[in-house]
């Protein structure tokens, strides 16, 4: 099979491979859609302090344009039949290695598509935001060229029509993350200690996420490899193709099903790999919702959806997914119970959801195209509450402590109305979008037989129950209860706050249309999932364990019960300033269940360990054994020096000692 052929390549019942026809028309200008915010990006770089004045405007029409432009591609893909929904612009061919051709190509389908536009339109919102969000920044200019960049990878990386196009906008999110992440790391030598030690932590919290997403980054590169020594290339046409038909070997399969989770894992910050996401609330706000809606963490999920052919011919490498979803959702759901920042009890709170989507994807076609539909919806409402969070920060001088915020629904009205609508969203609230979304996924994990649909679908209402809590508790220590601000006697200084102006609500007002009405428009006629079949194939879903109506009755009432539990402990009840020691649990979460020192003693200890024996063998083995033989070729050289005397009686001795010496020892031997 090559990656020219139209066909459909069907690999089992409820999996499918499209093969792609040529693209036309619109189409055939999709390669704009990378090249505009990524020579945007390059310009602003390039121009450097002259275009301070306008390079945010630049950087805005960028993410309009593109936005334009991915809408126009939907709308003629959705003109098309259902079967010829998947187009490949080839662009040009790469390089060749033996029987390995690569070929730079862009494919445009219902899953590429549906990430384009989420990234396109919430991209422009997040961008609009920023620029009254870092108004008084001295480097906007060259923030906008960042997240433009980072909007450009992530195109990259959904349109391109092998592994190898999508590796390369891997790793440009993977930089575009790590210059955003550190992005105020740069405090002047006279600045205040304090200014230069939150400088070096951002520094810090970059190079560890950068660090962390390497592990996974080895993951794809052999997953690769092996579809290379398998398919003889690395096309999704041909590797995916290959898988449907049953011509690569399972155990094969299996071992790039578990490479590719790998990568997963540690872009999409999932268990093991997942404690950099709470680091990465170092960078600004719009970095944050750029990220945990539109971009990075969302690309593991893709991945897996993309390779779901590899994964039906992989059950151990698919129940894997499965269980590392799990896992992270119930992990992300009790970290984010405790934390008092705002910003990283929603980075847990994206940790968990993405564990939703993980958990759908590993559930096999079932789940594929209800994992997909859950990280549309949650991109719009968490980028919706990303930007309500830096809102109430404008307003609060930079804080993100909710034990010192409170009663801000008086004077942040529009605030408090749009992130009303993405707490009710994120919880699952009929008719909200999340409740669509998340609970389709939730009703596929009581599908199955044994003890599996009740571990995964138990795992699940639990984690919607904690969702509803830690969410409620947030929006409740933020925007209810009693004032509890900072005045000219704390450390933090004295506080008016006051609602942001239009640049920085309308997007919260723009998405919250869409956090109220996308899910339930998108159920109609299971429109998505019909959307999505060109891609994820036609499956049937079965009948899980507990009738749906009683999941969906169980899953409310959770909701309700751990909203109305926060709703009583924070609102009922007077929240206290500072932290106040808990228990072993709470404890625990506070510092990220000790991920951290986890990683500490599995990965880096042991490499420190290894450096010092290292340096010590080099020191004293090899270094010691040169210099001993230095040292006692030249101890030989001074005994030698001290019989070279300069007289000729000493040397006439030794001629005769010698003479003397060499007698005896002929006769002994003739004795």
């Amino acid at each position: 099979m090559t990656s020219t052929s139209l066909a459909l390549a069907a690999a089992a019942p409820g999996t499918a491979h499209a093969v792609a026809l040529p693209a036309t028309g619109v189409a055939s200008l999709a390669w704009l859609l990378i090249a505009v915010p990524a020579g945007s990006a390059a310009l602003l770089l390039l121009l450097g302090r002259r275009s301070d004045r306008w390079g945010h405007w630049l950087g805005l029409a960028a993410a309009v344009l593109s936005a334009g432009l991915g809408l126009a591609l939907l709308l003629q893909v959705l003109s098309l039949p259902a079967d010829e929904r998947v187009l490949q612009l080839d662009l040009w061919r790469w390089f060749s290695a033996g029987d390995l051709d690569v070929t730079v190509g862009l494919r445009l389908d219902p899953l590429s598509l549906t990430f384009v536009t989420l990234v396109t339109f919430v991209g422009a919102l997040i961008h609009l935001y920023s620029v009254a969000y870092m108004a008084h920044d001295r480097d906007r200019r060259r923030f906008f060229a960042y997240l433009n960049l980072f909007v450009a990878a992530m195109l990259t990386l959904v349109l391109g029509s092998s592994y190898i196009v999508l590796f390369v906008g891997w790793e440009g999110v993977g930089l575009a993350s790590y210059l955003l992440i550190g992005f105020w790391n740069t405090a002047d030598a006279d600045a205040p200690q304090r200014e230069q030690a939150r400088s070096r932590e951002n520094a810090t919290a970059a190079k560890k996420a950068f660090v962390m997403n390497r592990v996974g980054d080895l993951g794809l590169l052999l997953a690769m490899m092996a579809m290379v020594h398998q398919a003889g290339s690395v096309a999704f046409d041909d590797v995916l193709g290959l898988a449907a038909e049953g011509a690569i070997p399972t155990a094969w399969l299996t071992a790039t099903g578990f490479f590719l989770l790998l990568a997963a894992c540690g872009k999409s910050a999932q268990f093991p790999l997942q404690a950099w996401l709470g680091d990465a609330m170092a960078g600004p706000t719009p970095v944050s919702a750029l990220i945990h809606a539109a971009t990075m963490v969302t690309a593991g999920v893709y991945l897996m959806v993309r390779s779901g052919t590899v994964f039906q011919g992989a059950p151990a490498a698919q129940a894997a997914v499965a269980v590392v979803g799990a896992l992270t959702l119930l992990l992300g759901a009790v970290i984010g119970s405790a934390k008092d920042d705002m910003k990283k009890v929603l980075a847990a709170s994206t940790m968990s959801q993405i564990g939703y989507m993980m958990l759908g994807a590993g559930l096999g076609p079932a789940g594929y195209a209800f994992a997909i539909f859950h990280l549309l919806t949650h991109g719009f409402f968490k980028a919706q509450l990303f930007l309500g969070a830096g809102s109430v920060m404008h307003a609060m001088g930079d804080q993100v402590d909710m034990r010192r915020f409170g009663a801000l629904r008086a004077v942040m009205p529009v605030t408090w109305a749009t992130m009303g609508i993405g707490w009710l969203a994120i919880l699952g609230i009929p008719p909200f979008s999340g409740f669509w979304s998340k609970d389709k996924i939730i009703e596929t994990a009581f599908v199955g037989e044994g003890l599996t649909p009740w571990l995964l679908g138990g795992v699940a209402l639990v984690g919607a129950g904690l969702t509803a809590f830690y969410m409620s508790r947030l929006f409740f220590m933020i925007f209810h209860g009693e004032a509890r601000w900072t005045t000219a006697a704390d450390i933090e200084g004295e506080v008016h706050p006051h609602e942001s102006g239009w640049l920085m609500t309308a997007p919260l007002v723009i998405l919250s249309v869409f956090s109220i009405a996308l899910g339930g428009l998108l159920t109609v006629g299971d429109a998505f999932v019909t959307w999505l079949e060109p891609v994820t194939g036609h499956a049937e879903h079965g009948h899980p364990v507990v009738p749906a109506p009683v999941i969906m009755a169980a899953t409310l009432a959770v909701v309700v019960t751990g909203a109305l539990i926060a709703w009583a402990r924070y609102v009922r009840r007077p929240v206290e300033t500072v932290v106040q020691p808990g228990n072993v649990l709470v404890e625990a979460a506070r510092h990220d269940m000790y991920q951290d020192a986890l990683n500490e003693a599995v990965a880096m200890r042991p490499g420190q360990g290894l450096v010092l024996a290292t340096t010590a063998a080099d020191r004293y083995v090899v270094d010691g054994a040169v210099e001993a033989l230095a040292a006692g070729t030249a101890g030989l050289g001074r005994l030698a020096r001290l019989t070279q005397t300069g007289y000729l009686r000493t040397y006439a001795a030794y001629t005769l000692v010698g003479t003397v010496i060499a007698l005896v020892a002929v006769l002994a031997g003739r004795l």
